[in-house]
């Protein structure tokens, strides 16, 4: 886990995919539990997690073997009204998806989160204090609700080398210069890697 602390005092922490799956089991329920997988795995924005609904989520593919997620309204920079979009959903976040709205009785067209955003930002607050006490990291006390999106982010674009167009679609970026910091900021994987292939 990686701090950064801005200019204005705003402080971003940089997960790994493990330290996701810390706070995962840090969570105090199935539901808090897809928060994070919809802020880490889908890359949803806080305000828009309370959105999605069953209706939401798509086939796609030959083999409809892929899934997207509509996002009714998204966050756009430019005009200053929400685009909808189609967020990549990965199979097991879909899986969990789906056993949770069966599980509790979730009509279509009901939200998987029916949470108000400070609500829902408070749940990664609370699950991040928690991952804090189990695992001994004071690092998680820092950890906010951005900085799942934040991991999204780096996932795909430095660990992964995913055309940047690519990861602007699923993810609501609308410009080049909104997802360039997350491109300067490799993860320790990949530091790690790069000097394992130069033999240093």
């Amino acid at each position: 886990m990686r701090k950064e602390t801005t200019a204005g005092g705003e402080v971003k922490v940089w997960l790994t995919d493990d330290e996701i799956e810390e706070l995962r089991r840090a969570a105090g329920s199935r539901r808090d539990d897809l928060i994070i997988q919809l802020g880490a795995f889908v890359g949803l924005r806080a305000f828009e997690i309370p959105q999605v609904q069953p209706q939401h989520v798509k086939r796609s593919g030959e083999d409809g073997d892929h899934y997207r997620l509509r996002v009714p309204e998204g966050k756009d920079t430019k005009r200053g009204q929400g685009e909808p979009r189609d967020a990549y959903l990965p199979t097991d976040t879909e899986r969990d998806l789906y056993q949770f709205a069966r599980d509790n009785d979730i009509d279509d067209d009901e939200a998987y989160i029916d949470l108000a955003l400070s609500t829902v930002r408070r749940v990664v607050t609370r699950t991040a204090e928690e991952a804090a006490e189990q695992t001994g990291k004071e690092d998680f006390h820092d950890v906010s609700s951005h900085d799942l999106r934040r991991r999204f982010a780096q996932r795909l674009l430095v660990d992964e080398g995913m055309n940047p167009r690519v990861v602007m679609a699923v993810g609501g970026w609308s410009s080049f210069s909104a997802i360039e910091p997350y491109l300067n900021a490799p993860s320790e994987d990949v530091i790690n890697e790069a000097f394992a292939d130069a033999g240093v």
